[in-house]
C-alpha cells in the first residue's frame, strides 16, 4: 500500500469557500480512479491544498499523476504539484477497531 501526499500553492484568487466548493464539485470523480483506496482533500490556511492518497500499488498512483490529473492542477493553479510517495507500513484503525500490517522487512535475520 502506497500513501502519497500532493501540495500545490493556490493562487489568492482561490480562498476557503472557493475551494471547498471545487473539491466537492470533484470528489465523486475519484471513485473511479484504478487503485484508489481513500482521498482526503486538504487545505491549509498558508494557501496550501491537495490531497493525501492512498493506493493499492505505486504503479496506480503513478499512473494517474502523469496523465490528465496532473494537467489540470498545472492548468488551474499554474504550478506542478510537489508529489511524496510512502510505503504503509502499518494501517491503525479506530473506526474500525483495527490494527493491519503491511509491510515486511526487505531483509531477513540472519
Amino acid at each position: 500500500m502506497i500513501t502519497a501526499t500532493v501540495r500545490y500553492k493556490l493562487p489568492p484568487s482561490i480562498d476557503h469557500d472557493a475551494c471547498l466548493a471545487h473539491f466537492i464539485k470533484i470528489a465523486p470523480g475519484f471513485r473511479s480512479a484504478k487503485g484508489l483506496i481513500s482521498k482526503h482533500f486538504i487545505w491549509s490556511e498558508r494557501g496550501v491544498a491537495g490531497g493525501v492518497y492512498q493506493w493499492e500499488s505505486l504503479k496506480d498512483a503513478e499512473a494517474f499523476y502523469s496523465g490528465p490529473w496532473r494537467e489540470g492542477i498545472v492548468e488551474r493553479y499554474g504550478m506542478e504539484p510537489e508529489i511524496e510517495y510512502f510505503e504503509v507500513f502499518a494501517v491503525t484503525d479506530n473506526a474500525a477497531g483495527t490494527v493491519k500490517v503491511h509491510g515486511e522487512p526487505r531483509h531477513k535475520a540472519a
